[in-house]
């Protein structure tokens, strides 16, 4: 039985300079990025490499519309690599261009479509939280179906992850805050998967223990201190995506997905919404299994008692951003019927990864708890 899979190369570089001269980038590659980050770090680098500026199809979270809009405007391009250098959003959406088969993309999401992996991969993160870098996972707003799908199969596998921390030097507060947490809560859910083992765990931990220190820094001493640390940051985020690549996410992702395809809330700040909803009833439905094991853990890095452990991870989380309630974004008490309808028949493949099964009901009542 398959225990672990790391299929990428992970390399780290000094600077955007450093990586694009190590890769020779010229005519034949297809860059995917913004265009803030081509002006700042890539431009003068890249020879006669194809640009495509993601934002030019729109703000927020990827959709299909945005990959059929794009797939049109290469259709007569030639490129032999694929290069993504940005945050989750342009990862997950650059990952489809290395495959022969894109458009209907709902076909492709739904299986409809054979998958045949053709061109090379080179994915390059800009924020510290995906760990898209590393998995063979894309996440897509459908929109006729007002939810997002996740397309996980071995040939979304980057050949070459690439971590340069310089370009997480201008990243704004509100960035770090979401995209670090999406990544403890990859840690946190894959630790806890069914899924998992020995080494994922592994993973999973050391993720925690250097987000959970970076943040106490933080918390102490001001959002400024982050900076220095930005490349403990960035390896948590890897570390998480590798565990998550192998043990999967759950409940908390999967419940999160109604919320950010309906009202456009970045990733990491919909899974935070509903952290402590998932995990409080986890706890409350088996207290004395695997959740255990992670508290003793969590209680030591976090210097308390183990039934203060998500009391303190709450504070700690807050102070770095401030969590909202459902409500406050706008979702209505009649939403959280819908929303929970969508992931029961949506979400299966994440459900299937939770600490302990949840019901219909328990689902309806997690959404209710974080209203």
């Amino acid at each position: 039985m398959t225990q672990f899979r790391l299929k990428s190369t992970i390399q780290i570089f000094e600077s955007c300079k450093e990586f694009c001269e190590s890769f020779h980038i010229t005519e034949g590659d297809l860059i995917i990025t913004s265009g803030h980050i081509y002006e700042n770090y890539l431009k003068g680098l890249i020879g006669s490499a194809t640009v495509i500026n993601m934002r030019k199809y729109g703000n927020g979270e990827p959709n299909d519309r945005m990959v059929e809009a794009i797939l049109d405007d290469i259709k007569d391009i030639s490129y032999h690599r694929v290069i993504a250098v940005g945050g989750g959003s342009i990862l997950d959406v650059a990952k489809l261009f290395v495959l022969k088969n894109i458009s209907p993309v709902q076909d492709l999401f739904e299986r409809k479509l054979p998958i045949i992996k053709e061109k090379e991969l080179i994915m390059v993160p800009t924020t510290c939280g995906t760990g898209s870098e590393v998995t063979n996972i894309s996440i897509l707003e459908l929109l006729t179906k007002k939810t997002k799908l996740g397309l996980a199969v071995d040939e979304l596998f980057a050949d070459y992850a690439a971590l340069i921390p310089q370009l997480l030097e201008t990243l704004p507060m509100h960035s770090f805050a979401t995209s670090s947490m999406d990544a403890f809560i990859h840690a946190i859910e894959s630790y806890l998967s069914p899924k998992a083992n020995a080494f994922t765990q592994m993973y999973s931990k050391q993720a925690m223990e250097l987000i959970i220190n970076g943040y106490q820094i933080i918390a102490d001493k001001g959002e400024q201190e982050r900076l220095p640390i930005m490349k403990n940051f960035l390896l948590a985020s890897t570390y998480a995506g590798i565990a998550f690549g192998n043990a999967g996410c759950a409940a908390v992702h999967a419940l999160s997905y109604p919320l950010g395809a309906v009202f456009h809330i970045a990733h990491g700040e919909s899974n935070y919404a509903m952290f402590h909803g998932v995990f409080e009833k986890y706890e409350k439905l088996a207290p004395n299994g695997k959740i255990k094991e992670l508290n003793e853990f969590l209680s030591e890095l976090l210097g308390c008692s183990l039934g203060n452990v998500y009391k303190v991870i709450e504070e700690l989380l807050e102070a770095i951003l401030p969590k909202k309630s459902l409500s406050s974004y706008g979702v209505t008490f009649e939403q959280l019927e819908e929303f929970t309808d969508s992931v029961m028949a949506n979400q299966g493949r994440l459900m299937a990864n939770n600490y302990i099964a949840l019901t219909r009901e328990d689902v309806l009542e997690i959404y209710r708890s974080v209203y």
